[in-house]
């Protein structure tokens, strides 16, 4: 049998910092293995976004200008995202992608950014310093271990629901101070690392398209698509 995935696209004409839309084409050559065609649009500005329109979405980081610019314009898009996420609606979120999720950030010129709340972090900014370098942490639960690589001047603090995507081995994470980098919400999975992340680890990769595929098709064997064996590099 063949599947097919709608995917949404936030704001990609906007944000691509390091090569982030590299994982919509992990995603791709992935979904491609496992008989699964991705439809991929990008949902930007003035653009509306509903949440029983798409199957997976992917939101990447970008320069603070850009960053701005989104800020401005997801409030017309709170509702539906926040109801998508809720409902268990699968997530990539890089960078820039990963703080609009949460209330709000710091700007680099100080300025407080907010951000949709839809899950419970907040971002801080340092003060002439970023975390920059090769990243590898490992979550406890799936002892699953990923490896990227970070660049981001802002501290991120998690909140009430939310779990840390992994425990930092080597490099900073999401504020160099309590070892978690990331986040895992529901079915929404938000990390500093570019790379991008999913040409780098490939079992999130599968277990984003996974979960997409078991909510679109409850009742369809999966047997094959669980089977595969990714390797971790793309």
């Amino acid at each position: 049998m063949k599947y097919s995935l709608n995917v949404a696209h936030l704001y990609g004409n906007l944000l691509n910092t390091y090569g982030d839309n590299g994982n919509l084409l992990a995603l791709k050559y992935y979904g491609k293995q496992m008989d699964t065609q991705l439809n991929v649009k990008v949902i930007s500005i003035d653009d509306d976004f509903k949440a029983t329109d798409f199957d997976l979405a992917f939101f990447g980081g970008g320069q603070d200008y850009e960053q701005l610019i989104v800020s401005k314009d997801i409030p017309s898009k709170k509702e539906e995202l926040t109801k998508y996420i809720n409902e268990g609606g699968p997530m990539l979120a890089i960078c820039g992608g990963y703080q609009l999720l949460g209330h709000y950030y710091i700007g680099a010129d100080g300025e407080k950014i907010p951000g949709i709340g839809a899950l419970d972090h907040y971002t801080l900014s340092q003060d002439h310093n970023r975390f920059i370098g090769d990243i590898i942490i490992k979550n406890k639960q799936t002892q699953e271990e990923y490896h990227g690589f970070e660049n981001h001047n802002g501290m991120t603090y998690l909140g009430k629901g939310e779990k840390p995507l992994g425990i930092v081995e080597s490099g900073h994470g999401n504020n160099g101070q309590d070892k978690t980098e990331g986040v895992i919400y529901k079915n929404v999975y938000g990390s500093y690392f570019h790379g991008p992340i999913l040409t780098r680890n490939g079992s999130l990769a599968k277990k984003l398209l996974i979960t997409a595929l078991e909510r679109k098709y409850p009742k369809a064997n999966l047997t094959k698509q669980k089977a595969l064996k990714i390797p971790e590099t793309f």
